[in-house]
């Protein structure tokens, strides 16, 4: 199917809840996480993934940038609501669901809302 000449790129929202706490709260573990992901994709990944942690509180937890080839993959985990947010921005087109049914698998999540925008 052609892309329609005003396409610009995909943007995919995940929400993911009841995910494992452990695997959020580990950079190694969340490092696996990018890297699996951009396979997923067949992106090529630019640079290292930012992780960081911060926050007080209950908004305490980690976030995760990863620059890719054709934009950006961010991440930010809720370690107390046992809650993942994902996005993936790409002005290369990719499926959406092979990136939640990965992230729902690699975060033990009991469910996954997807949330597609075509952006221009």
């Amino acid at each position: 199917m052609m892309k329609p000449d005003w396409w610009w790129g995909r943007s995919a929202s995940l929400d993911l809840h009841g995910c494992n706490p452990l695997l959020m709260k580990d950079p190694k573990i969340l490092k696996r996480f990018v890297r699996g992901l951009c396979q997923v994709l067949k992106m090529k990944r630019v640079g290292p993934p930012e992780i960081k942690r911060f926050g007080h509180g209950k908004l305490r937890g980690y976030s995760v940038m990863q620059f890719i080839e054709t934009s950006t993959i961010t991440a930010h985990f809720d370690e107390v609501g046992c809650r993942a947010f994902i996005d993936v921005f790409s002005c290369r087109e990719y499926d959406p669901q092979p990136v939640a049914q990965f992230s729902q698998k690699f975060f033990d999540a009991k469910d996954c809302k997807i949330y597609v925008e075509e952006r221009r």
